[in-house]
């Protein structure tokens, strides 16, 4: 049976094996291993917005501006993600990207830059925003109109060089 609603479908967080499986990249990154995961992931070093401790997330890097230099990350898991949230609380912070640490500031992007990102990676890697969308439930027809809508739903961030 096809879905009629259009909201977003955001998936349930991990547990288990999964979660191990999900958290591995983070085990890479801190061991030196993080390039092997080329240049599509950035490893987010945040501070718990209640706890106060260190945390980690690998994030998939949508865009990347070495001019700047900036990265544009997605959160799946919309406005309710942890590092999200803490970023929301603390914006300067810092990243691993490659062997390079940087010190950044997150920027949260409204709707409108969200759908040109959304846009741009569709026509820079077709096949991954198609899977991202189904991914995210999210329907799209392949049009730049359905990625740009798509875009418009989803939760960007800019991390920013300080």
């Amino acid at each position: 049976m096809a879905r009629t609603d259009t909201a977003p479908r955001r998936p349930r967080p991990l547990t288990g094996w999964r979660r191990l499986v999900a958290r591995l990249p983070v085990f890479l990154f801190r061991v030196g291993l993080g390039p092997v995961l080329g240049r599509r992931l950035l490893l987010l070093h945040h501070t718990g917005r209640v706890s106060g401790l260190r945390r980690h997330a690998v994030l998939g890097v949508v865009s990347c501006d070495r001019t700047v230099p900036s990265w544009t990350v997605l959160s799946g898991s919309g406005a309710r993600a942890d590092w999200y949230r803490n970023l929301r609380s603390q914006p300067k912070t810092v990243i691993q990207f490659g062997h390079r640490h940087h010190a950044v500031t997150a920027r949260f992007l409204p709707a409108d830059a969200g759908a040109r990102i959304m846009a741009d990676y569709a026509r820079l890697r077709p096949a991954n925003a198609r899977r991202l969308c189904d991914c995210l439930g999210l329907p799209v027809d392949g049009s730049e109109g359905a990625y740009r809508e798509a875009g418009r739903a989803l939760t960007f961030v800019r991390l920013d060089a300080d």
